[in-house]
């Protein structure tokens, strides 16, 4: 499953990549670059992406790009997007796939609270 993604965020105009945000997705981590003169990079670790979710609008489908969210447990982008990209569904489901081997390989397991109490005789 060793694949590799390398998609430039779009204008949804035309779909043209003139902006300065490149997404790289991979076996382990999701990296975004942007910015032209100040560069940001930030980075996610594929284990810590608990969700994924295609998101694609009228205009998106027209010039063939969609949008994939990504729930995280990372502090820093607790929602990362991957915005008018193309391959978008490709990508979701290898972020899926990918992080569900980074969370076993690494055993980790999502735990939810649901509101469960504990038996407290004194109440």
């Amino acid at each position: 499953m060793a694949m590799e993604f390398t998609e430039r965020k779009r204008w949804l105009f035309l779909g043209l990549p003139f902006t300065f945000t490149t997404y790289h997705v991979k076996e382990n981590l999701i990296t975004i670059e942007s910015g032209l003169l100040r560069k940001t990079e930030n980075d996610c670790y594929m284990y810590k992406v608990q969700d994924v979710e295609l998101v694609t609008s009228l205009m998106e489908r027209i010039m063939g790009l969609g949008s994939v969210v990504c729930y995280t447990g990372d502090v820093t982008h607790p929602r990362l997007e991957l915005t008018h990209i193309r391959n978008a569904k490709a990508i979701k489901d290898y972020i899926l796939e990918a992080s569900e081997q980074a969370r076993m390989k690494r055993r980790t397991l999502n735990t939810l609270d649901i509101g469960a109490q504990a038996d407290d005789p004194e109440e």
